[in-house]
């Protein structure tokens, strides 16, 4: 088998570095730099493998004495293995020992974005670890909240944003009794407005749409005794968050949202008045937007999603039919 080309450029970086006169704290950045460069455009998994041997051949170099060098290249490692597609809860574990490990050092030495960076990936590698029973999903929240500290909207807005959209979804995974859904609900959707009050249309175009598309999806499912006002303010979340993602510039983006569209108007009376006389007109408009997002993930080869629009599609199609012998 011939090694790949990210090979030969990661012997070359180390038999550069072997051979350079440059002192050990330059040759240990040069390192943690060359793996970024791998980390930050992943071709493939090898790419993020190579990434994770570079960081560690940097932090073995630190010994004792670079001790801050030793902790970024401890996160560097976290960070390339958290991203290894269909990751493991062993590599996720080890990315967490890795976090850990670094935080006290960062807490002390670097800047407080590079710390709350490093809180922001810890909360996402627990919430990962939740489904394993292997992390708590308060402890994903509160890493978030500390990020938070620091990733304010005014100075750190695409953060700011992402932060409160993982914060929302933490609170939707949670497992709480049926008494206390609508809490956990209600607690995702005012973390998605609480963002929306700061994060907007013209400023934050791409964050302003995941927002809106998320809030639409918690609205839309939301226990609550006023649906059908919780499906108009769905509507509206959606149409805001099409204003942003459309065929040409975000194509799966787009989907998304229309495919979660279609799901909300499949339930929504055409007339809010007469709910008896059922929804023909929305069902069809629905029909349309599956129909749509099942051609977009069929031609970017999203088979998962085209299924499950195809089988929402089923669904809808038995509902018309049903309507029309009625």
């Amino acid at each position: 088998m011939t090694s790949s080309i990210t090979d030969s450029v990661v012997k070359a970086a180390i038999a550069a570095i072997s051979s350079e006169s440059a002192t050990t704290a330059e040759k240990i950045q040069m390192l943690i730099e060359i793996a970024q460069g791998f980390q930050k455009k992943p071709k493939t998994a090898q790419d993020l493998r190579n990434a994770v041997g570079l960081f560690y051949r940097a932090y073995e170099m630190c010994g004792d004495e670079y001790v801050l060098l030793k902790a970024r290249a401890k996160v560097g490692m976290a960070g390339s293995l958290q991203m290894i597609p269909d990751a493991d809860s062993q590599l996720l574990q080890q990315a967490r020992a890795d976090y850990e490990e670094a935080l006290p050092i960062l807490q002390q030495f670097a800047t407080a974005a590079e710390v709350a960076e490093t809180q922001m990936n810890l909360g996402l590698v627990l919430q990962s670890l939740v489904p394993y029973n292997l992390a708590r999903i308060t402890d994903s929240i509160q890493a978030y909240h500390e990020a938070l500290r620091v990733f304010t909207w005014e100075h750190y807005p695409q953060e700011y944003a992402i932060l409160h959209n993982n914060i929302a979804i933490a609170y939707l995974s949670m497992p709480m009794s049926s008494e206390r859904e609508s809490l956990r609900q209600a607690l995702a959707v005012q973390s998605f407005e609480i963002a929306l009050k700061y994060i907007n249309l013209i400023e934050h175009p791409r964050e302003y749409a995941m927002l809106q598309n998320n809030l639409g999806n918690a609205l839309q499912y939301l226990v609550s005794s006023h649906p059908v006002e919780n499906n108009l303010r769905a509507v509206l979340a959606y149409d805001e968050a099409l204003k942003v993602r459309n065929l040409q510039d975000t194509p799966l983006e787009y989907a998304n949202t229309i495919s979660n569209k279609a799901n909300l108007l499949f339930n929504l009376p055409d007339d809010l008045e007469k709910p008896e006389l059922g929804n023909p007109q929305n069902l069809l408009k629905a029909e349309e937007y599956y129909q749509e997002a099942w051609r977009i993930f069929t031609e970017h080869k999203q088979l998962e999603q085209a299924e499950m629009v195809a089988k929402a599609l089923q669904d809808l199609t038995a509902e018309i039919q049903a309507f029309a012998l009625n």
